[in-house]
């Protein structure tokens, strides 16, 4: 979550938690130093440090707990810092207990200590990715992986991604990489043969894979490669040999239907699988039967994310079926796919199955009004920890909304709701605006834009949801609001104009009255009857 303060109006507002001042990181380097030179119930078992090599240690400590972070916070860039400071609090702790496991360095016989220095004890992760994409061959190899070969290093994650390594730095990696194989915790092996042309580009994918093969890996990132089936089959060896694997994957690779069902043949088990992500394939439904037959093996999967994959309605019958048979996930992604009403009922029923569920990107699934009451409904009664709903681009329309309302009113720990591209006229967005009106604090965002919206909806909105303490965007671009009706908003966030997006391309004349029924008399007699309006909801 953000951290909040207040403003001379009284008005909380965000501040980012990443990344941390660099006063932040030289107090936090100093605290380190203490910790590790002065008694504590740690330093008695193992023994403290002098000042001086405290403090050393305590800076490299830092830095190598501040590229961990940063490098999970550049993978969820939208987010407030929050996860990337526990990241790096718990980083730092992790590394100090190893440096007091390791004691500290004496001198022998007046001679300078041969003990390693902390760097090349306890540093966990290498990565060549920095800076801009560049092709590697044989000669740069030798010089880019040179602290890979240096006896007792400690590196348990290993990054590649945005170096294009060609045939000659690939067999120069090759026994760096076996040398490595039983210290190897996380692979990332995304974007890594980038320009190479087919046959290269299998041939050094299937280089690495026999190098790797046997490494018990808790993750494994072979996205942005084009993999197509050839490629999941020339990381064969190494995908048959995995067997702990907690996060996969496999984003932007062509994963199509043969390719999907290789996934689903190559690896052994996916038991403790956590994190499972196939964004940006080309998958079908065929695919989605075989991706259907991993989720069923992964009764631990918290995070999945299968959007953007061409999945009609029987690949998303199967693909809710299978996450029936579980009850664990979180976060659930599946925008930008061809489910239909058909899939979207059967998603509903496996969405009661998991309560502890925060985030759900559910749009441009072709859901309609009875795919979006059917979800609506069963996320009312479950998910209480709702934070994320997204519904976009359904065909939803005012029918849906008394569903969509109560389901809103009861999700009170909601950060961010996007109804945007659907038909929700103003009987809908004044229905979806009495569900916001009580609670909500945790708001940040509101997006309603396209959705033939007038001034009266616009208006019923604003209200809502101008004094939320953490609001940034309330987002209504696209709708047909009068200019009187832009003049009003934009009074209602007079104090807070920055959090009201932009209106540029709102339609003043929007529809003809008779086409849409609704001239701005008629929204305003609707925002009055609906005046009292109450969203009902269960305890």
């Amino acid at each position: 979550m953000d951290a909040t303060t207040m403003n001379p109006e009284g008005r909380a507002f965000s501040i980012k938690l990443w990344p941390p001042s660099q006063t932040t990181r030289l107090l936090l380097v100093e605290r380190m130093a203490n910790n590790l030179s002065t008694p504590s119930i740690f330093t008695r078992k193992y023994g403290s440090l002098s000042k001086e090599e405290a403090r050393e240690n305590a800076k490299q400590i830092e830095e190598v707990a501040f590229s961990t972070a940063n490098q999970h916070y550049e993978k969820e860039p939208d987010g407030d810092g929050g996860s990337a400071v526990q990241l790096y609090a718990k980083e730092c702790s992790k590394l100090i207990l190893e440096v007091l496991k390791r004691g500290p360095i004496t001198k022998v016989d007046g001679e300078e200590p041969t003990s390693k220095t902390f760097n090349e004890a306890c540093e966990t992760v290498f990565d060549i990715s920095k800076g801009q994409r560049a092709f590697v061959e044989a000669e740069e190899a030798e010089e880019l992986l040179r602290p890979l070969k240096e006896p007792g290093n400690s590196y348990t994650k290993i990054c590649f991604s945005n170096r294009s390594f060609g045939l000659g730095a690939a067999r120069v990696a090759e026994p760096i990489l076996a040398s490595l194989k039983d210290q190897l915790k996380e692979v990332d092996l995304s974007d890594f043969i980038a320009g190479r042309s087919e046959g290269e580009a299998l041939e050094v994918m299937a280089i690495f894979s026999e190098a790797l093969e046997g490494c018990v890996l808790k993750s494994l990132d072979l996205s942005n490669n084009a993999l197509g089936e050839k490629g999941v089959r020339a990381f064969g060896a190494l995908l048959k040999s995995q067997s702990s694997l907690e996060e996969l994957y496999l984003m932007n690779d062509g994963i199509s239907e043969e390719a999907a069902r290789a996934v689903c043949e190559l690896i052994p088990s996916t038991e403790k699988l956590r994190v499972l992500q196939f964004h940006n394939n080309m998958t079908g439904d065929e695919g989605a039967l075989a991706i259907s037959e991993v989720v069923k093996q992964s009764p631990m999967l918290e995070d999945f994310r299968c959007s953007s994959t061409r999945i009609g309605s029987d690949g998303g019958v199967a693909l809710s079926e299978a996450l029936q048979t579980f009850t664990n996930l979180k976060k659930l992604d599946l925008r930008d796919n061809m489910f239909g009403v058909e899939a979207g009922v059967a998603l509903s029923k496996a969405l009661a199955k998991h309560a502890d569920l925060t985030e759900a990107y559910l749009s441009y699934l072709n859901l309609e009004d009875e795919g979006a009451v059917a979800i609506a409904n069963v996320l009312k009664e479950s998910a209480s920890a709702l934070e994320v709903l997204e519904m976009a681009g359904n065909d939803i329309t005012a029918e849906a909304a008394p569903a969509l309302a109560a389901c809103i009113a009861a999700k009170q720990l909601i950060t961010k709701l996007n109804l945007a591209e659907n038909e929700l006229r103003d009987e809908g967005a004044i229905q979806i605006s009495k569900a916001l009106e009580d609670g909500h604090a945790q708001l940040k965002e509101v997006d309603l834009s396209s959705n033939f919206m007038r001034r009266a909806g616009a208006r019923c909105l604003a209200r809502a949801v101008v004094h939320k303490p953490g609001l940034k965007l309330l987002n209504i671009n696209g709708n047909f609001i009068s200019d009187e009706g832009i003049d009003e908003v934009k009074s209602i966030f007079n104090e807070f104009p920055n959090v009201l997006g932009s209106l540029d391309e709102n339609d003043p004349e929007g529809e003809d009255d008779n086409e849409s029924g609704e001239g701005e008399d008629e929204g305003d007699e609707l925002e009055s009857k609906l005046k009292n309006l109450e969203i009902h909801q269960e305890d």
